[in-house]
């Protein structure tokens, strides 16, 4: 499988009552039809662990598949179900972005770990100033101890190109095996190395976390043709 240069990260909760139709809808329409669109490689759906709201990754292969005709033409041409759907939900998010670095377990394949069954996303703001500590740190310090956990699938690291509704710089994406492995030893060692403590003395290091659990399938690129 070719890797995902990008993702695409949207989130969007529906009212209860009109939830069924909701994921109807997401599923037999609003990915499928992304799926057939040139450079989008696959698609996973979440829900939040803990909290209302569900979350799509789709996966691309450069942030400039959001501007080829095909795409342009899904986005321009919705269907009426798709405008009241994104027209009625809450707590929409939606960020693009550029892959920066990919580690992972080495018994784990690539689409093993895209296929985890839980998500764990960190989302940072970080001065232009101090990206290259921030992502030396995450890929050299970081994730290396996090790996040491066996319930650690992998990490993959994006700069966020674009997005709403925050000013976000960076996304990682933590896939797990259990959720278990957010109160493992290893992770807690993972935190607590000086060259972290030394980044999350400084104002800016406050991020964003938030842990998903695999929905259903994942949804993969129609074959040309």
């Amino acid at each position: 499988m070719m890797r995902p240069g990008a993702v695409l990260f949207s989130e969007m909760t529906p009212d209860p009552t009109w939830e069924g139709e909701f994921h109807s809808w997401y599923d037999t329409h609003h990915i499928p039809i992304r799926m057939a669109a040139p450079g989008f490689l696959g698609a996973q759906r979440y829900n939040r662990h803990d909290g209302e709201g569900f979350l799509a990754v789709y996966d691309m292969e450069s942030p400039e598949v959001l501007q080829t005709p095909e795409y342009k033409a899904i986005k321009g041409q919705p269907s009426e179900t798709t405008v009241r759907m994104l027209r009625d939900v809450t707590g929409f998010t939606r960020y693009t972005a550029r892959l920066i670095s990919w580690q992972q377990q080495d018994a784990v394949s690539e689409l093993e770990m895209l296929e985890s069954p839980v998500l764990y996303a960190v989302l940072f703001t970080v001065p232009e100033e101090r990206r290259n500590d921030f992502n030396a740190w995450y890929t050299e310090d970081h994730v290396p101890k996090l790996l040491v956990e066996p319930q650690w699938l992998g990490v993959r690291r994006y700069e966020i190109v674009d997005g709403t509704p925050h000013n976000y710089t960076h996304i990682a994406l933590h896939h797990l095996s259990s959720v278990d492995a957010m109160n493992s030893p290893h992770r807690a060692a993972a935190r607590d190395t000086p060259w972290r403590d030394r980044l999350a003395a400084e104002n800016w290091f406050k991020g964003s976390y938030m842990v998903f659990d695999k929905r259903s399938d994942r949804f993969q690129a129609t074959p040309a043709g």
